[in-house]
């Protein structure tokens, strides 16, 4: 089990990338949050295998239709356990 926390810059806020994360993390079994930040930016944090954790990197690099991926950064983080995967504000 691994943990990332994700960082999306771009065109992030006011394009249902929370809720498409959202469909995506649990459509590929994958647990944390994603919100909005006051700066523009997507945070997420989630928790799954390598391969699903992959998988979803992969995505969050091109997120929904209308939304325009500047820049993606992630971090390993310590393993929390979420329970299911949320959005948060």
């Amino acid at each position: 089990m691994f943990h990332f926390n994700i960082l999306v810059q771009g065109k992030v806020q006011g394009v249902y990338f929370r809720a498409s994360t959202k469909l995506v993390a649990k459509k590929i079994g994958l647990k944390g949050y994603v919100e909005n930040r006051a700066d523009g930016t997507v945070y997420i944090e989630v928790e799954g295998n390598k391969e699903q954790l992959d998988q979803f990197l992969d995505w969050c690099n091109r997120g929904p239709k209308n939304a325009i991926v500047e820049k993606l950064s992630s971090a390993d983080g310590p393993i929390i356990n979420y329970r299911e995967f949320t959005i948060r504000r």
